[in-house]
């Protein structure tokens, strides 16, 4: 029997980090919304139950609540930040506002290394985010942490298996956040930790089966790493019943339709089709600046395009997506509740309400770090597993304003120097020359290890501003084009890199020099949060 550990997701925007964060221990993880009824919630091989965080507080009128009896089933629970306010409040304890709210980096001192704080240290660095706190708890608790504004910032029940912290053991900026969760399941939970992504694809590939039977599939191949699994994933399971569609929407990087064409359908066998559709891309997104309305009007035109082709395939009930966790939180909230929207994917928000086919979408609870380990297991060639992620609306979103023709080709060239040049640089660390060459060590080794780049994405943006420069002597008014680099493991967060000064400047040099339309490059120094990874 499967262990399973349930998230209770009352509106946290990284409530995925926390299943992620049980996931990496070895032990699958599903989130439900916090309305769930227990019947859904006690199903056979449940070893624990997570809260996750919320934006609301728990004492005001309409804030989220769960039924009571949960704690009184058996089952540990463990409460996170707005989870260990509603659990104490339910248990007699008070919630009130905080005489001084905590947001960042916080100094925790471990008061009680019991159960779940075990081999931690005296003090450690946590993540806080609230304005409320617990302010007394009731005698069946025990405090166990605290800090300077938080007294009760780790606690337990004495006679009911329910923990909570105050802080974020999910996020990064919890050194040792992990160990936190460890001690929760194994220690509490007492897990065995025998989930693996081998199982996942091995289950994901039965379901499919049992459920498509020999009915038709197609496949919106787009060439990276998520798409690529989940048609890997759907071919096995029905083989020649799938038909993946590639589609030459106008808004792909350099060369990128000879690279899906080759590297992938030609490696695994699959059924390919090649869509000429650059001419209506194009063409529906002539004059809109909106970037919601461009991912609308490309998720929307996207299905158009697979409507058409399929109809020359004869019936075709399913449509299979890579959509990933991410993709699902950044939309909209996965229970329709307080989760905040930050925008529209094009295969989650973007797609038509009334869609011809039914969708398939093997990869919708995984991470790009558990994809990429399914691609592992699936025997992709490397080249493939570290692929950077690509958005589904292309360089649409990479454009800032009006995406035309000409604007598209100017943003190919500039990025495709991008990506030359720091694929270049980071061949170079990986294997120096015996004498010359750029120099090795300028990024951190703190962050990047012994000075070779460890980049989630790197791309450039094109941006709706002209600015006065001097070519040839010569007064030119034109683009600004920007460098955008991160740093990241699941996407959820990132943080901007550090590249080399001299790698910055060969890229600089280069647009300039050889993209015809701009004359200033810049370089994006934010991270997520505040912003997002992609400018649109």
């Amino acid at each position: 029997m499967q262990e399973t550990v349930i998230v209770l997701d009352f509106g946290a925007q990284y409530s995925q980090l926390i299943a992620r964060r049980v996931r990496e221990h070895n032990v699958y993880c599903e989130i439900l919304p916090f309305s769930a009824s227990l019947d859904k919630i006690l199903l056979p091989g449940l070893k624990g139950i997570i809260l996750s965080g919320g934006p609301a507080s728990v004492y005001a009128k309409g804030a989220p609540r769960i039924d009571k009896k949960i704690f009184f089933t058996g089952v540990p629970v463990l409460g996170i930040c707005y989870g260990m306010q509603l659990g104490a409040l339910l248990l007699g304890g008070k919630v009130s506002s905080a005489p001084s709210r905590e947001y960042g980096k916080t100094n925790l001192k471990v008061t009680d290394k019991t159960g779940l704080l075990k081999g931690l240290p005296n003090e450690m660095t946590v993540w806080m985010s609230h304005g409320d706190q617990v302010s007394r708890m009731s005698s069946d608790f025990k405090g166990i942490a605290r800090t300077a504004n938080s007294p009760y910032a780790a606690a337990y029940h004495k006679r009911l298996p329910f923990w909570g912290v105050q802080f974020h053991p999910e996020v990064t900026h919890t050194p040792l956040g992990k160990k936190v969760f460890k001690n929760f399941l194994y220690n509490i939970c007492k897990c065995s930790g025998n989930w693996q992504m081998a199982s996942y694809a091995k289950e994901t590939i039965k379901k499919v089966r049992e459920e498509v039977g020999n009915k038709k599939v197609i496949c919106g191949l787009s060439g990276g790493i998520d798409s690529s699994v989940a048609a890997v994933l759907i071919n096995k399971a029905i083989g020649k019943n799938l038909t993946c569609i590639f589609v030459d929407n106008g808004l792909l990087r350099q060369d990128e339709k000879e690279e899906v064409k080759n590297n992938i359908a030609r490696h695994f066998k699959l059924k390919l089709i090649v869509v000429d559709a650059v001419q209506s891309f194009v063409t529906k997104l002539k004059g809109v600046t909106d970037p919601e309305k461009k991912r609308h009007i490309i998720g929307h035109e996207f299905i158009s395009v697979f409507n058409q082709t399929a109809k020359k395939l004869g019936k075709v009930d399913y449509l299979v997506q890579g959509t990933l966790y991410p993709d699902v939180i950044e939309s909209v909230s996965a229970w329709g509740g307080p989760t905040a929207k930050i925008k529209s994917h094009h295969n989650v928000g973007g797609l038509p309400k009334n869609m011809p086919f039914k969708l398939i979408e093997p990869l919708k609870y995984l991470f790009k770090d558990e994809v990429r380990e399914i691609a592992r297991v699936l025997g992709f060639p490397k080249r493939i597993i570290n692929r950077q992620p690509f958005p589904g609306p292309g360089l649409g979103v990479r454009i800032v304003g009006e995406v035309t023709a000409e604007r598209l080709a100017v943003l190919r060239k500039a990025d495709a120097i991008v990506r030359e040049e720091i694929e270049a640089y980071q061949s170079i660390t990986r294997n120096p020359p015996p004498t010359g060459g750029l120099p090795i060590n300028r990024v951190s080794p703190k962050r990047s290890g012994a000075g070779q780049l460890r980049l989630w994405q790197y791309f450039a943006v094109l941006l709706p501003i002209s600015s006065v420069g001097v070519m040839g002597d010569e007064r030119t008014y034109e683009n600004t084009a920007v460098i955008r680099a991160v740093e990241s493991t699941d996407g959820m967060t990132a943080d901007w890199a550090r590249l080399p000064y001299e790698l910055v400047t060969t890229i600089s040099s280069r647009i300039t020099s050889e993209v015809r339309g701009i004359n200033r490059v810049v370089f994006d120094i934010t991270s997520k949060p505040p912003s997002t990874i992609e400018w649109e």
